[in-house]
């Protein structure tokens, strides 16, 4: 499933041109207690082309793949990210402290335990 995961993570960055800094599990897979029929909950936060950050007009800032049984990714533009950071968002500190990564590009500095956010960008 992992290589599905990632290979539709690799869809979305090319499909909605966006680079995706960080992807991991977010529900019951990544704390331990999934039911065989338990879902895949993935996040991520992504960004995008520094043109579209110039622009008048906003741009949506979530990305959402149609939900099935199995699968649900949902990412967080990096601005909508930073915003939520700035408001100490549980979400966000959940994602950060996942245990299961799916994509790391080394954007946030973290502790062993991927728990403290850092400073590099």
């Amino acid at each position: 499933m992992r290589d599905l995961i990632i290979e539709k993570l690799k869809t979305i960055e090319k499909e909605a041109t966006v680079r995706i800094l960080l992807a991991v599990e977010s529900g019951s897979r990544a704390w331990g207690f999934a039911f065989p029929d338990s879902d895949y909950d993935v996040r991520f936060i992504y960004a995008r082309p520094v043109e579209a950050y110039l622009r008048l007009d906003t741009v949506r800032d979530v990305i959402e793949m149609p939900i099935n049984d199995v699968l649900d990714i949902r990412g967080w533009d990096i601005s909508k990210t930073l915003r939520l950071l700035y408001r100490s968002n549980p979400t966000l500190f959940e994602w950060v402290s996942s245990p299961v990564v799916y994509i790391d590009t080394g954007f946030l500095i973290c502790s062993k335990n991927r728990s403290a956010i850092g400073e590099k960008v």
